[in-house]
């Protein structure tokens, strides 16, 4: 028998997003090893958004720029991301619908709009930092012009159709096998660092100086934009809805619980990434007075040099290349969830591929052409900043549906993650005004 949860939507649940992949992945009924290797697989699919080539550019600035002081702000942007990556979960699983279809049945049609707007706004942003990264490793790799390489992208989409085509755990399995990549590459380039460890441990406690000066909090503001992602919100509480649960409360409580892990495993890992690339900028630029380095292509060329090894830049491609073509894998399924959830619109994943796609490349290719290409680091920081900006509108309403019994039943957030979500949230929005009042001055 079904749990019931009381309903207390406008609107009745539609059909679900993803149709063809809902439950499709069997779950064992006993061991928890194979529980738990059953349910992994969407959280890697969400990290992999938070450890993209906007987070980059942010990290990248911020190490060169003050040291290891933005560090705690990595950190934080890391918790407050596991914590409403679990809301997320919570969501998918207890009503059966993802943030989008939840936000459509819940809203008026006006609101429901205005929300959707906001989203594709926020998913075009990650891609134009996923087209941006993507060109520039082509070029530091291949010495592609990198004009080029932002309309090779357009072609990405083929790779992920085919992979898509061959069941949805070999696409798991591709994530997953590039984020390890990544980790291995980073390692690599840390060993070479050597960072100054008390340092890095001083950087883990928050500073004031943070709110004091307005290019800190700038860049403040974009890396909680490049980690805590709008669009991540929408697309995990889709994804664990491919996990074939019990339907009951304690099939769905088990369902909660083995996903919430596989989220936080797979975001601690991604947070690990992110404050590598702060700890390595930090230790290899800002310490040898490098302090602006804004441009990826810049610490590429620095990279080599200053470690003492010509391997260093390569590897430091190559994880920029793994972080982009990572990052355009879940693109697809992000965009493909938001218009069905919000408009209840199904267009062919490759049409709806594509014109997120184009929407990134035209912006990417106009800098590129009118401005120079030294612009595409500032483009790619503006862009977190956009995330940033569009955060509140997708995790406002996931923090009220999550804590509201009538909707959730007894799957609500207790009262403890419900003074957790709204303080994330406040602080967030906080940070959003704050910045903008800056910005207007």
């Amino acid at each position: 028998m079904t749990d019931r949860t009381l309903e207390s939507w406008r609107r009745p649940g539609g059909a679900a997003s993803l149709t063809d992949l809902q439950r499709s992945i069997a779950v064992p009924a006993h061991g928890f090893l194979r529980k738990l290797l059953a349910f992994g697989g969407p959280g890697y699919l969400i990290s992999v958004g938070y450890m993209d080539p906007g987070n980059w550019a942010t990290d990248l600035g911020g190490g060169s720029a003050y040291g290891y002081m933005l560090l705690s702000v990595v950190l934080l942007s890391g918790l407050m991301a596991m914590l409403l990556q679990a809301l997320s979960v919570r969501l998918g699983i207890a009503t059966g619908r993802d943030l989008a279809r939840a936000s459509r049945d819940a809203y008026p049609q006006p609101v429901a709009v205005a929300l959707w707007l906001f989203a594709e706004i926020g998913i075009i942003a990650c891609d134009l930092a996923e087209v941006l990264g993507t060109a520039i490793a082509l070029e530091l790799l291949f010495g592609l012009p990198l004009l080029w390489g932002v309309l090779l992208t357009g072609f990405d989409t083929l790779v992920v159709l085919a992979l898509q085509r061959f069941g949805f755990r070999l696409l798991e399995a591709v994530v997953i096998t590039l984020i390890l990549l990544i980790i291995f590459c980073f390692a690599f380039e840390l060993i070479l660092a050597k960072p100054d460890l008390p340092a890095l441990a001083a950087g883990l406690v928050p500073q004031s100086a943070i709110f004091r000066d307005s290019g800190a909090l700038f860049i403040a503001v974009g890396i909680i934009g490049a980690t805590v992602m709008p669009h991540n919100l929408y697309l995990h509480s889709a994804l664990v809805q491919t996990r074939r649960f019990g339907l009951d409360q304690t099939g769905k409580a088990e369902a909660i619980r083995f996903s919430t892990i596989d989220s936080t495993m797979a975001l601690s890992l991604a947070l690990l990434v992110n404050a590598a690339i702060l700890v390595l900028a930090a230790a290899t630029f800002h310490s040898s007075g490098h302090t602006e380095i804004a441009e990826i292509q810049d610490a590429y060329l620095l990279m080599a040099p200053l470690l003492g090894a010509p391997l260093a830049a390569i590897v430091f491609a190559l994880a920029l290349l793994f972080s982009g073509q990572n990052s355009t894998l879940t693109g697809t399924l992000a965009g493909q969830i938001v218009m069905e959830g919000f408009l209840d619109m199904r267009l062919a994943p490759w049409l709806r591929r594509l014109l997120t796609r184009l929407l990134a490349i035209v912006p990417a290719a106009a800098v590129i052409v009118l401005a120079d290409e030294a612009a595409t680091g500032r483009l790619l920081i503006a862009s977190q900043v956009v995330l940033s900006l569009q955060l509140p509108f997708a995790m406002v309403p996931l923090v009220l549906f999550t804590g509201d019994r009538r909707k959730m039943g007894r799957f609500a957030s207790p009262a403890w993650l419900q003074v957790a979500a709204w303080l994330v949230a406040g602080a967030i929005i906080l940070l959003n005004a704050k910045l903008l009042v800056d910005l207007a001055s």
